[in-house]
C-alpha cells in the first residue's frame, strides 16, 4: 500500500484523531485514561490459573544495549510539540509528560492479537516489510473468538513472529534496522476509534519498515499516536511464550502489569512486562 504526501496524510491524521486537551492542559496520562480502577479491577479477575509470563527480552539480547521498552508521551513530537502542546524535549528532561507520571497507570486487561498465527505463515510469522491493516486486526479478534474482544481501556499487545523469527536465524542486524512486519499508518483510526490505552509488538519498532510513503519520512504512525492521540507505544515485547499458551487454552485475556521504570524527565523507559492467567 502506497499512501498520499507524506505531509498531506500526517495533517489529515492530526485532525482526525487528535486527543490532546480531553484530559485538560495539564495530562501526563493520555490514553491511559482509560484504564480507570474499575478495568484494573476486571482485569484483576481474569487471573485463573496463577501462570505468569514475562514479556520482557534480555537487556542487549539484540546486541544493541536496547531492551523492552514503553514510549511515553514525551517521546515523539511532530512540528516540534509533544503530548498537550508543549515543546519537545530538551537536554533537561521532560517534566511534563515523562514516563515518571505514569507509574501504575500501565495496568490492566491485556489482549494479545496473534497476527501472525492467524494471517502469517506456518510458523506464525509475518514476512518483513508486511503492513498490518485493521482488517487483519478484525480477522484476527474473529479467528481468536471472544476473549481477545478489544475493549476500552485495553493494553493491546500484537504478535507479528519476527522476534521468534530473528532469534532462530539470528538476524539481529535486520530487527534493528531492516524491514519489520507493523502497524500499518492506515490504523491510526482503530486505535483512535477502540479507546485503548496503550499498544505493543514484538518488533523493533512498532509500526511497518519501509513506511508506506513514497517520500521519506521517519517514524509517521509514532508522530501522530504519540504527541496528538496521546497513546502509549511498547516495542520489542518478548510474546512468544505468551502467545504459545494462549493458542493452547484459547484464552486470549489477561491481567497484565506494565510499568515502566519511573525515571524523572524520562521521555521513554525500559519496562519488565508480566502477563497473569
Amino acid at each position: 500500500m502506497i499512501l498520499g504526501p507524506v505531509e498531506e496524510e500526517l495533517a489529515k491524521a492530526r485532525a482526525a484523531y487528535r486527543n490532546r486537551g480531553r484530559w485538560g492542559e495539564d495530562d501526563a496520562l493520555g490514553t491511559l485514561n482509560f484504564a480507570d480502577d474499575a478495568i484494573r479491577a476486571h482485569a484483576a479477575s481474569l487471573v485463573r490459573r496463577g501462570r505468569a509470563f514475562s514479556l520482557a527480552q534480555e537487556r542487549d539480547e539484540s546486541g544493541s544495549g536496547a531492551g523492552t521498552r514503553w514510549h511515553g508521551l514525551g517521546r515523539s513530537h511532530d512540528d516540534d510539540r509533544v503530548w498537550h502542546g508543549s515543546s519537545r524535549t530538551t537536554t533537561g528532561g521532560d517534566s511534563v509528560t515523562g514516563v515518571g507520571h505514569v507509574r501504575g497507570a500501565c495496568t490492566g486487561r491485556g489482549v494479545l492479537l496473534d497476527v501472525g498465527r492467524a494471517v502469517g505463515d506456518a510458523r506464525g510469522e509475518l514476512p518483513d516489510g508486511f503492513p498490518i491493516l485493521e482488517e487483519h486486526l478484525r480477522d484476527t479478534v474473529e479467528a481468536q473468538g471472544a476473549t481477545s474482544s478489544v475493549r476500552r481501556g485495553d493494553i493491546v499487545l500484537v504478535r507479528t513472529g519476527q522476534l521468534g523469527r530473528v532469534r532462530r536465524l539470528g538476524t539481529w542486524d535486520a530487527y534493528r534496522a531492516g524491514d519489520a512486519p507493523g502497524l500499518s499508518f492506515t490504523t491510526l483510526g482503530w486505535l483512535h476509534r477502540t479507546e485503548i490505552a496503550a499498544i505493543a509488538t514484538d518488533t523493533w519498532g512498532l509500526e511497518v519498515r519501509p513506511h508506506e510513503f513514497t517520500e521519506p519520512v521517519s517514524s509517521p504512525l509514532h508522530r501522530t499516536a504519540i504527541p496528538h492521540m496521546g497513546l502509549p507505544l511498547g516495542e520489542m515485547w518478548d510474546l512468544e511464550a505468551l502467545a504459545a499458551d494462549c493458542a493452547a487454552d484459547g484464552v486470549h485475556e489477561f491481567l497484565l502489569v506494565a510499568a515502566a521504570l519511573p525515571v524523572t524527565g524520562a521521555a521513554g523507559a525500559p519496562v519488565h512486562p508480566v502477563a497473569v492467567k
